[in-house]
């Protein structure tokens, strides 16, 4: 038989300091103990593998130590802790609410709460999984859990918050567990590493922890699967293909293709990733991902945001540094729209390959938009000019039109007011050219003719 123990379990922490990325619970947990606040009943949430269950149990075993440290931790050498680490301890009771989720098991708990602790000063209760409980049996746990016994605590565990009823939350202190980051895993894996003497690439532990989507325990499973495989050296090469990731490479080269709107380079890459049995969807989504981090990197105060490790990285610097913003924005939006409407296009591959014959063409199609409205710009300019123009011969005419009205006006009233005789009178417009009778606008009787 096999002494084999998965990382998972052999590497669980045992300190709430060895815990991966939950410093805050820690923390908190660590003040209660020190002002002796603890309270009766917690709920630990959070996404799997980051750890619920772990402070659980070291909660529960530093409650009942009988010599904490200064740092209130256990200290893995009294009689409680050794009983704890043999999982001979009867005053840590571990129930698992998925499959114990009547009514009757709850009975059973009550029960059990009744009976005070052989050793140490608490009992606790941790229930996993409390969210699968039913409603019968949570409105039958609500009493004890209420008001429990001094000596009773209880610890809840769940990764879906939201199907717990209000009155079992309201009842309970509420820690909010998040999710590991990259960053985190990658020290906890080079850690275990350099203790099993395994050597292993930085970009390696980088895909592992990128895999495992910030659970701690997923990184761990996916490590031993890892080094099942390769043995005692980790390779960039062996984890991609262990676990059928698509290489950096393909997506450098598709972004230079672009770049250079060669069609044909293109096309030839995509085809060779389908032949290697990868989804399109998949690469959509890696390609996605990639223009994000090259534009990322167009910035130096948005760098810490690029979670890969320090080769990687310099080669986004590199690209980063030849293209430009407003093809990355139109890229990420042409593979956000292709996406989106992948499930509903009947030819996946034809749907990837319009896309990406879209994204060849951004650089083309934003000069043509460039040229088109520098032509329209001339255009409606010209327009303007010519409007205007035209608007300044017409104002000059009416001008002309209204300064000759009222010189005429003038020169008739002025012959009238003067007592001219008839003979030397006259009522007519002093212009009587045949010219000026078109054109003069007053009414007088010598225009009108």
């Amino acid at each position: 038989m096999s002494n084999f123990i998965v990382s998972a379990r052999k590497y669980r922490p045992q300190r709430f300091q060895d815990v991966v990325g939950q410093g805050h619970v820690a923390g908190t947990l660590k003040n209660a103990l020190a002002s002796d606040h603890v309270a009766h009943a917690f709920l630990f949430t959070g996404p799997r593998g980051v750890g619920k269950t772990t402070c659980a149990r070291i909660l529960a075993k530093i409650l009942n130590c009988e010599n904490r440290t200064p740092e209130y931790e256990a200290c893995n050498e009294c009689s409680s802790c050794k009983s704890f680490n043999d999982s001979a301890s009867f005053n840590i009771i571990e129930l698992d609410a998925a499959s114990n989720n009547s009514v009757e098991h709850i009975r059973a708990l009550t029960e059990q709460v009744r009976f005070q602790p052989q050793q140490g000063k608490y009992k606790v209760f941790i229930i996993d999984e409390v969210h699968m409980l039913s409603n019968q049996a949570f409105n039958a746990f609500l009493k004890t859990l209420e008001e429990p016994p001094p000596y009773a605590i209880f610890i809840l565990a769940t990764t879906e918050k939201h199907k717990i009823i209000p009155t079992i939350l309201s009842r309970c202190q509420i820690f909010d567990f998040r999710r590991i980051t990259i960053a985190d895993m990658v020290l906890q894996l080079q850690d275990i590493c350099q203790k099993e003497g395994i050597e292993a690439e930085g970009d390696a532990l980088h895909i592992i922890a990128q895999k495992a989507d910030g659970a701690m325990r997923d990184a761990l499973s996916i490590f031993d699967r890892i080094t099942s495989g390769a043995g005692k050296k980790i390779t960039y090469e062996a984890v991609i293909e262990n676990l059928n990731v698509l290489d950096y490479d393909y997506f450098f080269k598709i972004t230079d293709a672009l770049l250079a709107e060669d069609s044909a380079a293109l096309m030839n890459q995509f085809d060779e990733i389908l032949r290697k049995g990868f989804d399109p969807e998949v690469f959509v989504l890696g390609l996605a991902e990639h223009l994000r981090n090259v534009l990322v990197c167009k910035d130096k105060a948005t760098l810490a945001l690029l979670e890969v490790g320090e080769s990687l990285r310099e080669r986004y610097r590199t690209q980063a540094a030849i293209t430009p913003a407003s093809f990355l924005l139109t890229a990420l939006n042409l593979c956000n729209d292709c996406d989106i409407n992948f499930k509903m296009a009947r030819y996946k591959r034809l749907h990837v390959e319009m896309a990406l014959l879209k994204m060849c063409h951004i650089g083309r199609a934003v000069k043509g938009a460039d040229l088109e409205k520098k032509t329209l710009d001339q255009t409606v300019a010209g327009e303007l000019q010519f409007a205007h123009t035209k608007w300044q011969r017409k104002h000059s005419q009416w001008q002309w039109k209204l300064c000759h009205a009222k010189r005429c006006q003038q020169s008739f009233r002025a012959d009238t007011i003067s007592n001219v005789q008839p003979s030397y009178r006259t009522d007519r417009c002093p212009e009587s050219s045949i010219s000026h009778k078109r054109q003069c606008p007053t009414p007088l009787r010598g225009c009108l003719g």
